[in-house]
């Protein structure tokens, strides 16, 4: 059914279990459930409990903002966020804060260099696909899938290059009046990419960051053993990952993200057939290339993004995206459970050798 993941808290753990402390690190971690629908956790290293406490509560505080800016579903007091443009639509542009103009422009640039894989403008397609899952999460006796019709006359209200972005007034303007935006594809991503940098400017050294599965790893850990964060990649068969035994793979890295996408995390079922939600824009229907794709990359942005992306392409064509791409690795699970992976991504896993401790 419609599935919140908290995995990636565990996925995060998975590299901790070596702990420690060195030049007076300590490490410290918490989590809070509310926003983007999902666990966030921060692990740290700090000089004291009380630095942490306050990294962690700028991180909470940030990521509610962003959570509201972003949201396509709810309005809040004095803001004007991704529903405030939808509710426009046609009608007029919308002033923003230069958040939602910066993920917006971020989203067009990368819709293009993906040969429109990710679209943000398919919102009338997907919300379709989510009002006929949640109808049935209630009833799953009476779960349909969404006619063709339906879809095609949808997917006719989904042309990116309606989204108008004046940056000099930071305003918004979608020129259909039947379109509507949805970020889901990359929303966590880019605040992660946000508040990780900001945390960075204000001083912390030492973190991973995660909201579902988007994971961000800052610096190294400071326990005096490790070089490198080791992060389990999912075992798609098992989505709620309790112990080591449940990951597929381990990759290690530093300054880097690890995002994966899955068929695993929203689906729902009609006629014993599963179907998630990650919809291929050519077909309308979900993907069936993949049962996961993990992306690790500099920026949780691209990562989160990519995820979506080539998880909608067939292999070929997302290796040759990510061989085209500097410092992105990519990690594919197959429908028949083989595991493909990019040359790069190799001496970076633990089934190829790599570890995170000291060399």
């Amino acid at each position: 059914m419609n599935k919140i993941l908290y995995s990636a808290v565990a996925l995060v753990l998975i590299g901790l279990i070596l702990s420690g402390c060195s030049s007076g690190y300590q490490k410290y971690s918490a989590v809070f459930f509310d926003t983007f629908d999902t666990a966030v956790q921060l692990v740290a290293y700090t000089k004291n409990e009380a630095e942490f406490d306050m990294y962690f509560e700028k991180t909470k505080a940030r990521f509610m903002e962003l959570h509201k800016l972003f949201d396509k579903y709810h309005e809040y007091e004095g803001i004007n966020n991704i529903k405030t443009i939808n509710d426009n639509a046609g009608i007029k542009p919308v002033k923003v804060q230069q958040e939602i103009i910066e993920l917006i422009l971020f989203c067009k640039e990368w819709h293009e260099k993906t040969g429109g894989k990710t679209n943000i403008a398919m919102g009338p397609v997907l919300e379709i696909w989510h009002q006929y899952r949640e109808d049935a999460e209630y009833d799953p006796a009476n779960a349909k899938v969404p006619p063709m019709d339906k879809l095609i006359e949808a997917s006719k209200h989904t042309d990116i290059n309606k989204v108008i972005v004046n940056t000099e007034y930071s305003t918004v303007y979608l020129a259909d009046k039947d379109m509507s935006l949805d970020v889901g594809a990359v929303a966590k991503g880019f605040a992660t990419r946000i508040v990780i940098n900001e945390l960075a400017e204000q001083g912390l050294k030492s973190a991973i960051l995660s909201p579902g599965g988007n994971i961000h790893a800052l610096g190294k850990p400071l326990d005096g053993i490790r070089e490198k964060w080791g992060i389990g990649i999912q075992d798609p068969d098992k989505a709620v990952v309790e112990d080591e035994e449940n990951i597929l793979d381990v990759v290690f890295i530093n300054d880097a993200s690890v995002v994966t996408s899955g068929d695993y995390q929203r689906y729902y079922i009609v006629d014993g057939e599963v179907y998630h939600h990650l919809i291929d824009p050519e077909t309308l229907m979900p993907a069936e290339y993949f049962r996961s794709v993990t992306i690790i990359t500099k920026d949780s942005g691209v990562a989160d993004f990519l995820s979506t992306a080539v998880f909608l392409m067939p292999l070929e064509e997302g290796m040759a995206l990510i061989d085209s791409l500097d410092d992105t690795e990519a990690y594919w699970v197959l429908r028949d459970k083989s595991i493909v992976v990019s040359d790069g991504l190799k001496d970076m896993l633990r089934s190829y050798g790599a570890t995170g401790g000291k060399k």
